[in-house]
């Protein structure tokens, strides 16, 4: 193993200010890409769709739980999956344990869910064993091969304009190692993160940076009302 040069405090320090600035570039360049994400066209879901879920059987608009955008990691947990049935694939368990704290995603109108075609006992036994507390639905129908999951893992994000769903993005193979913090998320998504420095289309839902952080056991009334669909003008407030 060929190592680095070992250096004295101020030239180590010179040398971090140096990449530093690559690194700020890098972080522009990625809320560029954010905000470019934000105006991509959207695509009107017309297609009915179901899941079992631990409280019954849902429909995809159900999944939001009343919030406006929704994300859907698809992961291979079922038979003739390698692991089954004790585990979900590994890739799949890999990014299920990266997940953050799903009250700060639904704290910025976002709803996270996971979807396999594994039943829902098996689904439930595998999260209590693995720790994992995310909504995970069982899918039914052609969802996973109309939004390009049936063969590999990639999560789609949607929106809801009262009861209209449409498709905002979609990314899978190497993009979904970089999802599981609740930025990236909120990164992927057609609102993005909604605070004020955002370069985002106008009449978008905003607020300052920070005011919205909260503890995860404490946002309680932050969240909308389940079930209560608004709509994008309610959303975006008096004009």
């Amino acid at each position: 193993m060929k190592t680095p040069p070992i250096v004295s405090l101020r030239e180590w320090e010179a040398a971090r200010r140096q990449l530093l600035v690559k690194e700020k570039e890098m972080t522009r360049a990625r809320d560029a890409l954010a905000a470019e994400r934000r105006r991509m066209p959207w695509l009107a879901v017309e297609k009915e769709y179901e899941f079992d879920g631990p409280e019954g059987r849902s429909t995809l608009l159900g999944l939001f739980e009343g919030r406006r955008q929704l994300i859907v990691y698809r992961a291979f947990f079922e038979p003739g999956v390698f692991g089954w049935p004790d585990h979900a694939c590994q890739g799949c368990s890999l990014v299920a344990d990266q997940v953050a704290h799903v009250a700060h995603l639904n704290a910025r109108d976002t709803t996270l869910v996971f979807v396999s075609r594994a039943p829902q006992p098996d689904i439930e036994r595998v999260k209590a064993r693995m720790g994992w507390t995310m909504p995970w639905f069982t899918m039914t129908d052609d969802f996973d091969t109309d939004f390009g999951v049936d063969e590999w893992h990639g999560t789609n994000a949607f929106l809801r304009d009262g009861a209209r769903v449409f498709r905002t993005y979609f990314i899978n193979n190497r993009g979904d190692e970089a999802l599981g913090s609740t930025w990236s998320y909120l990164d992927l998504t057609a609102l993005g993160r909604q605070e004020e420095w955002e370069d985002s289309p106008e009449g978008y839902p905003r607020t300052p940076p920070y005011e919205w952080w909260n503890w995860h056991d404490e946002y309680g009334a932050a969240e909308p009302p389940p079930g209560r669909l608004t709509t994008l003008a309610e959303a975006a407030g008096p004009s």
